[in-house]
């Protein structure tokens, strides 16, 4: 090899040596800390609103330098060895390769605005046109049901009733209150009482239910809201995105062999 020949070679050497330190944000006892570890915090940190700046660079390069140097200390002393931390390594491994084809998936297979727009309608179907703010007073069985009846007759507070006579834990200390919900928020038969009520009326016989014997009084009746599209697209999609992950696993665990 003549002079010309060894100096190119000198060069090029150099040069790729250059292009390789670029791409590096430091190197520490000869271990290289590549621009994607920083790039990739990055994106994390932009992703909760966190700004670029070179204060943080420069943080991240610290904890990256740090890291990298408390490795090389445990590798030292045969910690990357030990079971545990074997353990914990492989089960990173797989959650960053699970995160990974997650996100793969989801990129392939999008959930569609003709799917969120399905879903939505389906979800406004399901919403009644009125709201019942009303309020219970339950028990085990239809004679005390009963009881509790005549003693609102006779002019007895429907709260103090509750209070005392009612074994539903939730509304019993704030006299039987249930407050403002749709009738699908109720079981069948509660609904269907509930609903015949005028504002103030209290039902005239106890209404049987799995969960015992409710006297149901109404408060008041308004006219429901149902959320808009855009108000409720970004819970929509999560859902349908979750649904369509469920049924890729149900899929992979079908076709797995699992002993």
């Amino acid at each position: 090899m003549n002079k010309i020949s060894r100096l190119l070679a000198v060069l090029v050497t150099a040069s790729v040596a250059m292009a390789a330190q670029a791409q590096n944000i430091a190197v520490v006892n000869g271990v290289a800390i590549p621009q994607a570890k920083m790039d990739i915090q990055l994106k994390a940190l932009a992703a909760r609103g966190q700004k670029d700046s070179p204060e943080l660079r420069n943080a991240i390069k610290d904890s990256l330098v740090t890291a990298v140097l408390i490795e090389q200390e445990a590798t030292k002393k045969g910690l990357d060895k030990t079971p545990d931390v074997q353990a914990e390594l492989e089960m990173a491994r797989q959650s960053v390769i699970f995160r990974a084809y997650v996100q793969d998936y989801m990129k392939n297979n999008p959930v569609t605005d003709a799917e969120i727009k399905a879903e939505y309608d389906k979800y406004k179907a399901t919403q009644a046109d009125r709201e019942y703010n009303v309020r219970h007073i339950l028990v085990k069985d239809e004679k005390a049901a009963k009881d509790i009846i005549e003693q609102l007759k006779k002019g007895a507070k429907f709260d103090k009733l509750a209070e005392k006579f009612s074994i539903d834990p939730g509304s019993k200390a704030k006299g039987g209150e249930l407050g403002w919900n749709a009738p699908g928020n109720f079981v069948k038969p509660f609904a269907e009482a509930m609903t015949k009520l005028d504002k103030g009326q209290i039902s005239k016989e106890p209404v049987k239910s799995d969960f015992g014997f409710h006297v149901i009084k109404l408060d008041d009746v308004r006219s429901a809201k149902v959320p808009g599209f855009d108000e409720v697209k970004p819970q929509i999609t999560e859902f349908l995105q979750r649904k369509k992950l469920e049924t890729l696993m149900a899929g992979l665990r079908a076709k797995a062999k699992i002993e």
